[in-house]
């Protein structure tokens, strides 16, 4: 009998040591896609104009980690059902893969298939005990990661500074005087426009910005990184950006936000590209955050585009206005 008692305690812990493991991955993956996606939530996100659709938009990057959380409890109330979930995530993800022939690094496709089916066995083969706490750890920690993370920039885009002018605009940067296209052909707001594509459209931007010529007209063209970094604000002031050229790095006095005058916050377009190629395949790229980074130059995603600019022929540098008749 004792043998018999020391057996069904071996088994218990054992069982309740590969419960624990399965709650423990699937845990750290569930935070991983927390941070992720509240990050990207109000990076890439929130830009829609309308605040349910930029709830929707969170909700979908947030997503993943809603995804781990709920069959994480549902694997440590019902380990059968939660085993059965986690199984069919992985298959699902392998045969869209598959289907999709994504060119895909073999680690992320190891982390999307084969980790949703290892947490499927571990939950049909463990059982974490306590529960209660077993809860407390699944879903604890990616809230807590979530809640953490998200209050800096929930506070900023709640705070965002936005005249709703997509007119061509003359802005003063830290040195920095140039005329900003106005939205349509010389701003693409919604991206979609490749560093070709856009270097090619500004040559046939007509004087006002609002239409493309049928010859080349060479009055507008892409900012460098310098005449980007120096004309970023937050809080409708100039963010006192400067470019060291001897490092090729930025440096800010405040860090700057997608605001206008320069961007339209209920714009896709996060990404803008410069003039200045960094190889033959990247072209350099600012964001609206202040970052300078080589991309290639073949992207035409919804978040990367440009806006076109142009100095003005007639500037008052002692005190600081143009001639508006240049406008």
């Amino acid at each position: 009998m004792a043998s018999l008692r020391f057996k069904k305690d071996d088994r218990l812990r054992t069982t309740n040591i590969i419960g624990w493991i399965g709650v423990v991955l699937v845990t750290i993956a569930a935070s991983f896609w927390a941070f992720w996606g509240i990050i990207e939530a109000f990076h890439e996100g929130w830009w829609n104009p309308h605040l349910g659709m930029r709830l929707l938009q969170t909700a979908a990057y947030l997503s993943p980690a809603s995804v781990f959380c709920s069959f994480a409890v549902l694997g440590i109330r019902w380990p059968r059902v939660g085993a059965v979930l986690f199984i069919l995530l992985g298959a699902v993800i392998a045969a869209l893969i598959i289907i999709d022939q994504s060119n895909i690094s073999f680690e992320i496709v190891m982390c999307l298939t084969v980790l949703p089916i290892l947490l499927g066995l571990m939950f049909l083969f463990g059982k974490p005990e306590p529960k209660l706490a077993a809860y407390i750890v699944a879903l604890g920690a990616p809230l807590l990661l979530c809640v953490g993370f998200g209050a800096e920039p929930v506070y900023r885009v709640s705070t965002r500074f936005d005249d709703g002018d997509r007119s061509k605009r003359l802005i003063e940067g830290n040195g920095v005087t140039l005329l900003w296209a106005p939205a349509g052909p010389g701003w693409s707001r919604d991206g979609r426009v490749s560093w070709n594509d856009a270097k090619e459209r500004v040559r046939y931007l007509t004087e006002d910005g609002m239409s493309l010529a049928q010859e080349p007209q060479n009055l507008w063209r892409l900012p460098t990184r310098e005449e980007v970094v120096c004309s970023l604000t937050r809080g409708n002031k100039n963010a006192g950006g400067t470019w060291d050229s001897a490092h090729e790095q930025p440096h800010y006095e405040r860090k700057p936000d997608k605001e206008s005058p320069l961007w339209d916050p209920y714009a896709s377009l996060i990404y803008l590209w410069t003039a200045e190629e960094a190889d033959a395949k990247r072209t350099w790229i600012v964001v609206y955050h202040g970052g300078v980074y080589a991309k290639p130059k073949a992207i035409g995603s919804p978040s990367m585009g440009f806006r076109a600019v142009r100095e003005l022929p007639s500037v008052n540098h002692r005190e600081g206005h143009a001639d508006r008749d240049d406008l």
